[in-house]
C-alpha cells in the first residue's frame, strides 16, 4: 500500500456499507479479508471503528452474532499487530471524546461490545461520575444485566445502591449475576443475604415490591421463583458461601426450624394410618390413655380434634388443664424394644449380621482401651460413621454425640455424651491415631461432613497439623458405580437391580444396589444426645457403620463385575457439583487455583480435615474423554450445548418450550449430568443423585462456560475429538464419501445446476463447514475425528439413503465445492453432509488452553 493511499484514508461510512453488503451475502471469508484491509486504510483507526459500530444494526432474534460484533472481533485481532490503534499519543480532549463515544455504545442491543471496548478505549480511566451516569442510564433503560456487568468490570459496586442494582436481577431470575455483583465485597454480601431474608418474612408481599420497580416486567415463571421456600434455600446457601452470621437471618432460620418441625410431625404421626380416619384416631387416643397417660392422650386428641363425645373418660378434663405438652414423653413411656427386629423389617431392610453382644457401647476409659487394642492394628479395615443431634435451621457443624467403628467381628459405639470420654485426651488420641495411620484402611460415606463435626467437637484439632491418611470415601466409589451403570456402554458392567421409582438415596441406595436391600433410616433424625439410647437407635448406629464393610468386601471380591478397578482405593473423587462464579483472569491460559471447597470435598485415599489441618500430597485428578461425558443442557444453555457437542461431548438440549423437569427425567433415565443456570439449579439438583447437576455462570459466554465444564470434569480434549460428533443430531457415526460418489449423487438428484446453497440452510453451513480445506494452513493439525465409521455398504445407491432410512441432505452441499473438496462426511443419524474447512482451525484456536496436542493422538479413521 502506498503512503499516499494511507494518508488519504478510507471513509468509514463507505467501508461500513461494503462490509454490510458482504455480511448480507454471508461471504464470511471475504468479509474478514475486507475488514482487515479496511482497518489498515483508516486514517484514524479508533475513530473509524466507532463510526463503523454506530451504524451497525443491533442483535436480532434468532441470531447469535451481529455485524458489529464480527467487526469488533476482527479489529481486536488486527490491533495486536499494529501500534496505530492506541490511545497513546492522543491529546487529552480527543482521547476523552473517543472514550465517551465508546461508552455510549455499551447498551443492551449490543451485548458483545462491552469487554472489547473497555479494553481498547481504557474506559476505566474515565471520571467515576461519567461511568456512574452511564450505569444509571442502563438501569433506566431496563438493561439491568448490562448495568451489573459493567459495574463489576469497572469495580464500582461500592459507589452504587446494592438494592437498586440487585433487586431487578433477582426478580428476573438472575440471582447468580447478583452474586457476582457482591463478589469480594463482604458488606454488600451481608446486605444481599439480609435482603433475601427479609423476603422470607410472613409479612412480605411481592405485589408491594413490584410497585417499587414498575419497569421490571415479570413472567409467571419469574414470579413463581419469589417464594419463601426457594428464597430460604438461597439464604442458607449464601450464608455458607459468604460466611454470614445466621443471627442476621432470623426469618430464614425461623422458617427452616418451622418446616423441620412440620416435617417431623408429619413423618412421625400424620403419615401413619390414622390420617383421615376418625375411628382410628379414637383408637389412638384410647391406646395413649392406656400406655402413655391422660396428658399425652389429651395432646393428640386436641391435635386431631376428636369429638368430645368420643373421648375416653378424663381426656377432656386433661385437655382443659394442660397448656402445653412435650412430645418426647411419648417416647419415654414406650415399652422396651427387642434387639431382633420384626419379620417384616427383616424382609424389607438390610440386617446387621452380628449378635447384640458383639455391639459394644463404650462409656468408660477401660472400654475405650479395649476398642483401641482391637482396631489399631496394621492391615485392619475399619468402617467409620458418626452421629449428632439434628440442628435444623443452623449452618454451623454440630457436635458429635456418637462415633461408630466397625470391624469384621464387632462394632464399637463411642458415647461422646459421656463426660469421661468426650473431653479425655485418650479419646482424642484414639481418633487421631486411627485417622493418621496409613496402614489401616478407613471406610466412610460422605466423610467431609463427619470430619467438619469432628473439628467442631474438638477445636484443638484446628491448631494441630493432622494429615488424614488411608481413607476411602465410599461416596466416590458409589459415584463411579453410578457412572459405570448409567453412562457406560461397555458390556462388562451390570445394571442395578433397583426400580426407577426407588426413593432410596445416598448410602441406603448403594446398599440396595450392591447387597439387595436398603437401610432403615427411620432413626436418622432422632435425638442422639438423649440418654439412654433406644434399642432401635443402637441397632441403627451399628448397621450404618457395618454395612460399609459388607459393601466394600462385596465389591472387592469381583470389582470388574461392577465396572470398577481392581483396587477400589484408586478411584478418584468426582468434581464438586456447585459452581462458584469466579472472576475471570485476563490471561485465559493461566490455570485457576483450586478452590478450598473443592479440596475439602475431594477427600479420597488421602484427605485432610477442614479448619487448620495441613495439606498433604496432592491427589492426581482423574480424566475422561469427551465421549464419556454425557450431559443434558436446559433451554438456557443451548449455546453451551452446541459448543460441547462440537468438542465431542454427548449432549442433549431441551427445546425452548420444554419444562425443566424434562432435564431431570433425561438425567435419571439416561444417566446424564444436568447443566443448568440460575434458580432452576435448586429444583433440579433435588431430583437427581448427588453430583449429577452443575450450575454455570449465566453472565459468561458460551465458550467460557464450555471451558469451565471441561475443566470441572477433567475432560482430556484432543484434536481428534473436535467435530467427532454431529452438531445437528448428536450422532457419533459418519460415512466417508469420495468426491466422485458425491458428484454422482448430486448429479442424479439434479443439484449440479444450482450455484448457491439455500438461504434457509446457510447459517448452519457457516457454523460447521464454512470453507474448503485448501484454505487451511498446511502446517495445522490434520482433521482425524475420533468417531465410529459406517461401512460403505450403509449407503443405498438406489435411493441415496443411509441404511434405507435416512436420506442424505445433498441440497446443503454447494456445487462449487466439488472440484476442491476430495472427501465428505455424512452423518448416519440425520444425513447431514460435512467437509473439512477453516472452522476446524478456529475451534482449535478457541480451545487451545484446554487442548492436549501430541503426535500420537489416536484416531478413529478406518
Amino acid at each position: 500500500m502506498s503512503q499516499d493511499a494511507r494518508s488519504e484514508g478510507v471513509d468509514p461510512g463507505v467501508l461500513r456499507d461494503q462490509l454490510f453488503d458482504l455480511w448480507s451475502k454471508k461471504e464470511l471469508q471475504a468479509l474478514r479479508s475486507e475488514s482487515v484491509s479496511g482497518f489498515s486504510r483508516l486514517r484514524e483507526p479508533l475513530a473509524g471503528l466507532l463510526t463503523l459500530l454506530e451504524g451497525c444494526p443491533g442483535i436480532q432474534k434468532g441470531k447469535s452474532t451481529t455485524l458489529g460484533q464480527f467487526v469488533l472481533t476482527e479489529f481486536v485481532r488486527w490491533r495486536r499487530g499494529t501500534s496505530r490503534a492506541s490511545l497513546k499519543g492522543l491529546a487529552g480532549e480527543e482521547r476523552r471524546r473517543l472514550q465517551l463515544q465508546a461508552l455510549g455504545l455499551i447498551k443492551a442491543t449490543q451485548p458483545g461490545y462491552m469487554e472489547p471496548l473497555l479494553d481498547i478505549f481504557e474506559l476505566e480511566t474515565l471520571e467515576t461520575s461519567l461511568l456512574l451516569e452511564h450505569i444509571s442510564y442502563l438501569q433506566n433503560s431496563c438493561a439491568y444485566k448490562e448495568a451489573a456487568l459493567l459495574s463489576v468490570k469497572l469495580q464500582l459496586q461500592k459507589e452504587l445502591d446494592m438494592e437498586q442494582m440487585c433487586v431487578p436481577l433477582i426478580l428476573l431470575d438472575k440471582l447468580p449475576l447478583a452474586e457476582s455483583f457482591v463478589q469480594g465485597q463482604p458488606e454488600l454480601q451481608e446486605r444481599l443475604v439480609r435482603l433475601l431474608d427479609s423476603w422470607c418474612s410472613p409479612s412480605f408481599r411481592l405485589e408491594e415490591l413490584r410497585r417499587q420497580y414498575p419497569r421490571v416486567s415479570l413472567s409467571k415463571h419469574q414470579a413463581d421463583q419469589i417464594q419463601p421456600k426457594l428464597l430460604c434455600k438461597h439464604v442458607f446457601r449464601l450464608m455458607e458461601k459468604f460466611n454470614v452470621d445466621p443471627g442476621l437471618c432470623v426469618n430464614s432460620v425461623h422458617k427452616r426450624k418451622l418446616d423441620s418441625l412440620r416435617f417431623l410431625m408429619y413423618k412421625r404421626f400424620r403419615e401413619v394410618t390414622v390420617q383421615g380416619s376418625v375411628e382410628l384416631q379414637v383408637v389412638l387416643v384410647e391406646l395413649l390413655v392406656r400406655f402413655c397417660g391422660l396428658r399425652a392422650a389429651a395432646q393428640w386428641a386436641e391435635f386431631y380434634s376428636v369429638p368430645r363425645d368420643r373421648l375416653p373418660f378424663g381426656v377432656w378434663d386433661a385437655m382443659q388443664s394442660c397448656a402445653s405438652m412435650q412430645l418426647e414423653e411419648r417416647e419415654e413411656s414406650a415399652p422396651l424394644q427387642s434387639w431382633v427386629p420384626p419379620q417384616l423389617h427383616q424382609r424389607r431392610y438390610y440386617q446387621l449380621p452380628l449378635a447384640q453382644h458383639q455391639v459394644h457401647f463404650l462409656q468408660t476409659l477401660e472400654q475405650l482401651q479395649r476398642c483401641s487394642d482391637a482396631i489399631l492394628q496394621p492391615g485392619r479395615v475399619v468402617a467409620v460413621d458418626m452421629e449428632w443431634r439434628p440442628s435444623f435451621g443452623t449452618v454451623c457443624a454440630p457436635r458429635l454425640a456418637l462415633i461408630q467403628l466397625a470391624v469384621q467381628d464387632c462394632v464399637f459405639l463411642l458415647d461422646l455424651c459421656s463426660p469421661g470420654l468426650r473431653q479425655h485426651h485418650q479419646t482424642v488420641r484414639l481418633v487421631c491415631s486411627l485417622l493418621t495411620d496409613e496402614e489401616i484402611l478407613k471406610l466412610g460415606y460422605g466423610m467431609s461432613g463427619d470430619l467438619r463435626s469432628l473439628v467442631t467437637t474438638w477445636p484443638e484439632l484446628k491448631e494441630e497439623s493432622l494429615e488424614v491418611k488411608g481413607v476411602l470415601d465410599m461416596l466416590h466409589v458409589h459415584q463411579q458405580l453410578q457412572r459405570c451403570w448409567r453412562g457406560s456402554r461397555r458390556g462388562g458392567s451390570r445394571p442395578p437391580e433397583v426400580s426407577e421409582a426407588s426413593t432410596e438415596k445416598g448410602l441406603s441406595l448403594m446398599v440396595q444396589q450392591v447387597l439387595g436391600k436398603p437401610l432403615d433410616k427411620s432413626e436418622q433424625l432422632s435425638n442422639w444426645e438423649r440418654r439412654p439410647l433406644r434399642t432401635s437407635q443402637l441397632r441403627y448406629a451399628a448397621v450404618d457403620a457395618y454395612c460399609l464393610l459388607d459393601v466394600y468386601l462385596t465389591l472387592s471380591l469381583n470389582p470388574t463385575a461392577f465396572g470398577l478397578p481392581e483396587d477400589l482405593r484408586t478411584i478418584r473423587p468426582s468434581p464438586p457439583t456447585k459452581s462458584v462464579p469466579e472472576k475471570r483472569a485476563k490471561d485465559r491460559r493461566s490455570e485457576p487455583a483450586p478452590s478450598p471447597r473443592a479440596d475439602r470435598d475431594a477427600l479420597g485415599p488421602a484427605g485432610h480435615l477442614e479448619g487448620g489441618v495441613s495439606a498433604g500430597r496432592k491427589l492426581q485428578e482423574a480424566t475422561m474423554a469427551p465421549q464419556e461425558l454425557r450431559v443434558v443442557c436446559d433451554n438456557m444453555l443451548q449455546g453451551l450445548g452446541r459448543y460441547l457437542r462440537c468438542l465431542g461431548v454427548d449432549v442433549l438440549m431441551l427445546d425452548n418450550t420444554d419444562d425443566h423437569k424434562v432435564a431431570a427425567e433425561l438425567a435419571r433415565t439416561e444417566g446424564r449430568i444436568i447443566l443448568t443456570s440460575g434458580q432452576p439449579y435448586q429444583t433440579l439438583r433435588s431430583q437427581v443423585a448427588e453430583g449429577r447437576c452443575l450450575t454455570l455462570d449465566c453472565s459468561e459466554k458460551a465458550r467460557d462456560q464450555a471451558v469451565h465444564v471441561l475443566k470441572h470434569f477433567h475432560v482430556h480434549l484432543t484434536t481428534s475429538d473436535i467435530f467427532s460428533r454431529c452438531q445437528a443430531c448428536n450422532n457419533a457415526e459418519y460415512l466417508k464419501v469420495t468426491r466422485e460418489d458425491m458428484t454422482q449423487m448430486m448429479s442424479e438428484r439434479g443439484l449440479l445446476q444450482q450455484t448457491a446453497p439455500k438461504q434457509d440452510n446457510w447459517d448452519l453451513q457457516c457454523d460447521t463447514q464454512v470453507t474448503p480445506n485448501r484454505w487451511r494452513p498446511s502446517e495445522g493439525p490434520e482433521f482425524r475425528p475420533r468417531c465410529r465409521w459406517a461401512p460403505p455398504s450403509a449407503l443405498d445407491p438406489r435411493t441415496w439413503t443411509i441404511r434405507g432410512e435416512v436420506p442424505v441432505q445433498l441440497e446443503t452441499v454447494p456445487p462449487g465445492l466439488l472440484p476442491r473438496i476430495p472427501e465428505y462426511f455424512i452423518c448416519t443419524g440425520c444425513g447431514k453432509v460435512f467437509w473439512e474447512g477453516t472452522h476446524f482451525d478456529r475451534v482449535l484456536s478457541q480451545f487451545q488452553d484446554v487442548l492436549h496436542v501430541s503426535n500420537g493422538d489416536p484416531s478413529g479413521l478406518p
